[in-house]
């Protein structure tokens, strides 16, 4: 979260904030594979990925959300949509725990919220596709 919140608000590199996230973690070389992968993924798949944050929050635009819950976002629907090495409940869950740790009061009831919707709304397309 740290690197796309970096690349989303300083508008640097991607590849500058993937390396300060894995310093200022101290990441080993798996942990920061994956960081730079779920970056990358989550910038590379944005326009899909804004449009069902769009589709989700009612009444919010994508740029009048919170940078921090924007991100957070971001990441997790990045990990639901295209990472299904990842479970839903653990991508799920912790988006939330970021969500509560660094964004403000209702982070973490908005990002569940938004989260357990798309994973509503996918169970019941995929429902419906069994008719």
């Amino acid at each position: 979260m740290q690197a796309l919140f970096q690349v989303d608000i300083g508008k640097g590199s991607v590849e500058a904030a993937v390396a300060y996230a894995v310093q200022i973690n101290d990441l080993g070389d798996n942990a920061a594979a994956f960081c730079q992968d779920l970056v990358s993924g989550a910038i590379g798949h944005q326009g899909e990925i804004d449009a069902t944050i769009s589709n989700l929050a009612v009444d919010w635009s994508i740029d009048r959300l919170a940078n921090v819950d924007r991100n957070i976002l971001r990441i997790a629907l990045y990990e639901l949509m295209h990472r299904q090495d990842i479970p839903e409940s653990v991508a799920i869950s912790e988006a939330v725990e970021i969500a509560k740790e660094y964004g403000d009061d209702n982070s973490g009831r908005f990002v569940n919220g938004i989260l357990g919707q798309f994973a509503r709304n996918r169970k019941d397309d995929g429902d419906k596709s069994k008719e």
